[in-house]
């Protein structure tokens, strides 16, 4: 691993946060996160916060068939009539974190991408087990498309972006609105160290069993408070490189992390999109675990994936070109 990320790993066991599989949801929930820890290490650096603070964060709630859903709208600097429109999913395992933990992933891609960014407070298990989180991002994606005008935002140019399960979510929001027609589909999906299956038995995560921040006993650990049986385990929606509608996905952008136990499926996702005829831009990270994307600003090598993804994301947009 990198020296930087182990940085801020250390930082993260120094602030008392212990493996998930040793804790219940509620304190879970509360520890210290590595996003919490990047930012820790940041401020002890004093290293600027460059033009992020621009951007300017509102929460809303929006509705949807499951009550009322939050969703914090993130507005880069400027007035132009029409931005683009960009729905974050965080990552989690369908369990923890929140629009806040990754806040500053948000105001990156706002403020990179001179788009609107809509981050989803999706409902979590165990209170709200599969596919709980997954209607709320359909939900979310529905109600994007019918008042981004309202932020001045263009309802032609909307890209999917998700992490870990929220890279998951982003991937079948993607292909249920192909599937139903629903608007203008997204022209973009950005799926960070993505969960594409429920296989244990990988070589990823037989390579990265033991591996921070996360492992397999703590991908078991959110899989047992967020499915119920072994068919919510094994549904299409998780089991993504199995699925046979795939054809016209739009322009894609797959980030592994080489010390990740969700390498292979995210890499596997990958070859199965090409075989689709999509056009794909993969790229496998090398010396980082998951949750290194939160880290651009202190990891060289998360800040290359951040600019790789923000440099797609401008060129789905009709911006810059695609290098």
């Amino acid at each position: 691993m990198v020296a930087e990320m182990r940085e801020v790993l250390d930082e993260l066991e120094s602030m008392g946060a212990k493996p998930l599989s040793q804790l219940s949801v509620a304190e879970a929930r509360t520890q210290a996160s590595p996003a919490d820890a990047a930012n820790a290490v940041e401020l002890r650096r004093g290293i600027p916060r460059s033009n992020d603070a621009e951007i300017r964060a509102e929460d809303i709630f929006i509705s949807s068939d499951r009550g009322a859903l939050s969703v914090r709208v993130y507005r880069p600097p400027g007035n132009r009539l029409r931005y683009p429109g960009i729905l974050f999913f965080h990552s989690g395992g369908f369990v923890i974190g929140d629009v806040a933990t990754y806040d500053q992933t948000a105001r990156r891609l706002a403020l990179g991408a001179n788009a609107l960014v809509f981050a989803v407070n999706y409902q979590k298990a165990p209170e709200h087990p599969f596919p709980a989180a997954h209607d709320d991002a359909w939900a979310a994606y529905g109600w994007t498309l019918d008042n981004i005008e309202t932020f001045s935002g263009d309802r032609n140019r909307i890209a999917v972006v998700g992490e870990s399960a929220g890279g998951n979510l982003a991937a079948n929001v993607a292909i249920r609105a192909i599937a139903e027609g629903l608007g203008p589909p997204p022209v973009a999906q950005v799926l960070v160290c993505p969960l594409a299956d429920s296989d244990m038995e990988s070589q990823s995560y037989r390579e990265n069993a033991g591996s921070r921040p996360l492992g397999r006993a703590a991908m078991e650990w959110f899989f047992n408070y967020t499915f119920s049986d072994a068919a919510a385990r094994n549904d299409p929606r998780i089991k993504l490189a199995e699925r046979s509608d795939l054809g016209d996905l739009p322009f894609t952008t797959i980030i592994t992390a080489d010390l990740d136990p969700l390498r292979s499926e995210g890499q596997l996702f990958a070859d199965r999109l090409r075989d689709a005829r999509v056009t794909v831009d993969a790229r496998n990270v090398a010396g980082v675990g998951h949750e290194f994307f939160c880290m651009n600003k202190l990891v060289p090598e998360a800040g290359f994936a951040m600019d790789t993804v923000i440099a797609n994301l401008k060129h789905a947009f009709g911006g810059k070109a695609k290098d």
